[in-house]
């Protein structure tokens, strides 16, 4: 098992001058520790499971991830997750496709439907139904599909979206693997059996991942999906995960990783959490023990 970081807070010890400092360090601990996944959220206002306020500080995800492509050299750089409503997916290729190409190849696209209400409507989003978000969202990885087929730059001609050229030149160095988020049933993990490499869900117990990877197995099934060529990620919040309690995180996870999952990405909660991901270091080559 692989372990990964997600960095969510952005209230830095020392202030706002000390952000893009704190990243860089943020970068090098990951790497420096055997990370092999650095993400951030895809949000413009704070959101309240973090425990901050809206007003606390945020920055634009793939601005960020850019920064950071230039701090680092090996881990695999995304948002968890892109909610599609905020970029055209036209522009999310394109986007995702330079970050690629500046990375040297280690751009990810997580995506999924949004749902932060608040920030679309304070920053003037259109908001749709959760029905047309999926929609959305389906097409969204269909065009993506197609911008990163270097044999297609025709037209696209969906419900939503109508392009005329999916030219991307150039392309990404590697196809960035696709990664959608979340847990849903009858739609999320359908649409992770039809068009994704990985897929994230919420440690919230073994049982409950379990059934979900259970559904996810039957969508492969319809779709004619190989399951097992589909990653599997898991957000681990339970137990709590700080780096004096290392022993019971790996404890846990091992029944996660005995389900066939592949990645355990754990979130800094401190001003500093370049130090937090180095005090978390040691957890790398247990984790990675358990297969």
């Amino acid at each position: 098992m692989d372990l990964g970081f997600h960095v969510p807070i952005f209230d830095i010890d020392g202030g706002t001058t000390a952000i893009a400092g704190e990243l860089a360090e943020v970068g090098a601990a990951a790497e420096a520790a055997g990370a092999t996944w650095l993400s951030f959220m895809d949000h413009f206002f704070q959101i309240e499971p973090t425990g901050l306020p809206a007003e606390s500080n945020m920055l634009e995800g793939y601005t960020t991830l850019g920064y950071l492509a230039a701090h680092t050299s090996s881990v695999t750089l995304g948002l968890l997750v892109t909610g599609v409503t905020y970029r055209h997916p036209g522009l999310l290729a394109k986007t995702v496709t330079t970050l690629d190409v500046l990375s040297g190849g280690r751009a990810a696209l997580g995506i999924g439907a949004a749902w932060f209400e608040r920030e679309h409507r304070g920053l003037g989003v259109p908001f749709p139904p959760l029905s047309e978000r999926f929609e959305r969202l389906e097409e969204a990885l269909q065009i993506c599909n197609q911008m990163w087929d270097p044999d297609n730059n025709g037209p696209f001609v969906g419900e939503h979206y109508h392009l005329e050229e999916t030219l991307c030149s150039p392309q990404p160095i590697t196809k960035p693997t696709v990664l959608i988020g979340g847990g849903g049933e009858r739609k999320t993990l359908r649409l992770v059996a039809r068009y994704a490499d990985a897929c994230n869900l919420v440690a919230t117990s073994p049982e409950e991942v379990a059934h979900k990877l259970d559904v996810l197995r039957r969508h492969c099934d319809d779709a004619g999906r190989d399951y097992d060529g589909i990653r599997k990620t898991v957000m681990a919040h339970k137990p709590d995960v700080t780096p004096d309690r290392i022993d019971e995180f790996v404890t846990a996870m091992a029944e996660y990783a005995r389900l066939g999952v592949h990645t355990a990405i754990i979130t800094p909660s401190t001003g500093s959490p370049a130090a937090w991901i180095d005090a978390m270091s040691p957890a790398v080559p247990r984790l990675a023990e358990l297969g």
